[in-house]
């Protein structure tokens, strides 16, 4: 099937050309006729260049449920990338500015048992269909280079499974994902990485062991609502161990922390600043899929994910705060998980509730990758892999890496989970030399 598209407007920045670009494609592929989603996404090629003829490099954002960056100009790796390719940034269904989901959307399908069947539509198998459906119209059926951040190389990963053909190159940051485990696998694998960050910060800026502490006891004796609605709890707070998985992320969560508490006349309490903040942080308003999906990304049989991350946290009683406070240990933050009490704390996630309970009960997902054909890729692939990424297992990824024919690793220490954005142009380039034989 063939995408209707539709240009809408074309515009400068510095060094670039870029240009709005709109395809409608169905919300059930195997239903080509039946309801229709638009996709939108970023064309962007160099300044003096964007007439020419030049191959095209499709990028897929990390998440799930996060658009495609909005860079500017030649930022980051997009001014490595335009130096040979024209670039196409796709805001993935139900994000940016294709057609959104959210809790202001999703009563249109009905109730939650409704909302969680249509969400089934928004995993990688669909998203790789959907890129299919907009290479014909972009490349006039030419096979692309594909690069995917995080879970965007799950969404490549699921691309050789499927529809290799439509592949000259897959080159893939951070997100080699295991073809085989379950949910509790990816988040038994990923309790001991965090912990590891987390000492990691502490031995860094052993401050922050006190204040940490004092902030969970805050919260623990007082109901705190932030000034925009988020219900902040301590195992809310120890959620923004999220941060420890980007390079830069312990420096910000310390100065984040330093600034907890401010004097008033009924005594300390949590400041403006670090209220606003910690609700920009912790708020799924802007990416709701994420939180809605997350386990979702994992499931490929009967079993449902069941809230994986809160059931396997109960195996790491260290992560219990309530504990932890009883004691002097240090406490722990979390990382990259979705707990139910999210759906209570967050009020852009209260009225999806239900929703995110009928998915997190769901069993009967279907398989995303094919190991056998993957055997017998033969599309050039180059992936970074980071060697204690927080946010993938780096054991997991490169098992998944033996399995795919041909498939070439550049297995790093110097960068987090975030090495595309931290070194852009240099990533970028190592996987094109490893990809084009020249490394």
């Amino acid at each position: 099937m063939t995408a209707s598209t539709a240009t809408t407007a074309t515009y400068r920045q510095p060094g670039v050309v870029l240009t709005d670009r709109f395809f409608t494609v169905p919300l059930d592929h195997d239903d080509p006729d039946g309801e229709q989603i638009e996709l939108y996404a970023r064309e962007v090629a160099a300044a003096g260049r964007n007439t020419a003829e030049l191959p095209w490099l499709l990028y897929l954002e990390g998440g799930p449920g996060f658009g495609a960056r909005r860079f500017v100009g030649r930022e980051a790796w997009l001014g490595r990338a335009v130096e040979d390719y024209r670039v196409l940034l796709l805001d993935q269904r139900g994000t940016g500015r294709s057609t959104p989901v959210n809790r202001q959307t999703l009563p249109l399908r009905g109730g939650p048992a409704e909302q969680a069947e249509y969400l089934t539509r928004f995993r990688t198998d669909s998203i790789v269909r959907d890129c299919e459906v907009i290479r014909t119209a972009v490349t006039g059926g030419a096979p692309w280079t594909v690069l995917g951040q995080s879970f965007g190389g799950f969404c490549v990963t699921r691309y050789l499974s499927s529809a290799p053909e439509g592949l000259a190159a897959a080159l893939l940051t951070g997100g080699l994902p295991s073809l085989d485990a379950h949910a509790d696998d990816v988040y038994r694998a990923a309790y001991p990485r965090i912990e590891r960050k987390v000492a990691a910060h502490y031995d860094r800026y052993p401050q922050d062991i006190a204040r940490a502490r004092r902030i969970a006891e805050h919260l623990a004796e007082h109901r705190t609502v932030l000034n925009g609605g988020y219900r902040l709890t301590v195992e809310a707070f120890q959620s923004l161990g999220i941060m420890l998985g980007g390079g830069d992320g312990s420096h910000r969560l310390h100065y984040l922390l330093e600034n907890a508490f401010v004097r008033t006349a009924t005594g300390p309490q949590l400041s403006d600043g670090f209220q606003e903040e910690v609700q920009t942080a912790l708020s799924y308003a802007g990416h709701p899929l994420y939180a809605l999906m997350h386990e979702a990304i994992y499931a490929q049989d009967n079993r449902p994910t069941g809230w994986a991350a809160e059931r396997v946290r109960a195996e790491f009683p260290q992560f219990d705060a309530e504990r932890t406070l009883a004691t002097d240990a240090p406490l722990l933050f979390t990382g990259e998980s979705v707990h139910p009490w999210a759906f209570h704390c967050d009020p852009s996630l209260a009225p999806l509730r239900e929703t995110a309970e009928t998915i997190a009960q769901r069993a009967d997902w279907t398989p995303l990758y094919d190991a056998g054909r993957l055997a017998r890729n033969e599309v050039p692939v180059a992936a970074a892999v980071y060697h204690d990424d927080m946010y993938v297992d780096t054991e997991h990824a490169l098992r998944t890496a033996r399995t795919i024919r041909g498939l070439r690793t550049w297995v790093t220490d110097e960068f987090e989970h975030d090495g595309l954005r931290a070194g852009g142009p240099r990533v970028l380039d190592r996987l094109l030399s490893l990809v084009r034989g020249e490394a």
